[in-house]
């Protein structure tokens, strides 16, 4: 047996000692969590500041120029979408459904715009048939209100609450 084993050996031996000693004087926490508290006391705010403004303004230039080649120059980014036949073809699909749909619906607004009218010319009638036989011989006559034809914006009422 070679006389120079056991010593490499207990060599090894102490390393490996001294390595587990070393490890257990360390609390495992300090090791894991970084204190960002050590050395904030000497940092120059004016170099945060203007590294934040560094970065800012390089977000600002980035999406400008995206937004210019998009904008611009859309095909140099995006796939031509008109090599790939399926997809091409669905869009079309989807455009002429899409188109369709809004003529079937403004049909829809136009018939039921002069049912629309229809109905208020009918609750006109029935509020002058209650006010006639209730009122005076020569009640005035309500005005009627010409029906605009298209969308109408309803607005949401809000409820207040008790203060």
């Amino acid at each position: 047996m070679n006389p120079k084993l056991p010593v490499w050996l207990l060599l090894l031996m102490a390393v490996g000692t001294v390595t587990v000693l070393a490890q257990r004087r360390r609390p495992t926490e300090a090791r894991d969590t970084w204190n960002y508290r050590d050395g904030s006391e000497r940092v120059n705010m004016r170099g945060v500041a203007n590294l934040t403004q560094v970065l800012d303004n390089w977000k600002f230039d980035i999406m400008s120029q995206v937004k210019g080649i998009l904008q611009n120059d859309h095909q140099s980014v995006l796939p031509d979408y008109a090599r790939i036949q399926p997809l091409s073809e669905a869009l079309d699909d989807l455009y002429k459904e899409f188109n369709a749909l809004k003529a079937h619906l403004g049909d829809l607004t136009e018939k039921f715009s002069a049912i629309e009218t229809f109905i208020d010319d009918m609750k006109a009638n029935r509020v002058n048939a209650n006010t006639n036989a209730n009122a005076s011989p020569n009640p005035p006559v309500p005005a009627v209100v010409p029906r605009q034809s298209g969308r109408r914006v309803l607005k949401k009422v809000t409820p207040s609450s008790p203060s």
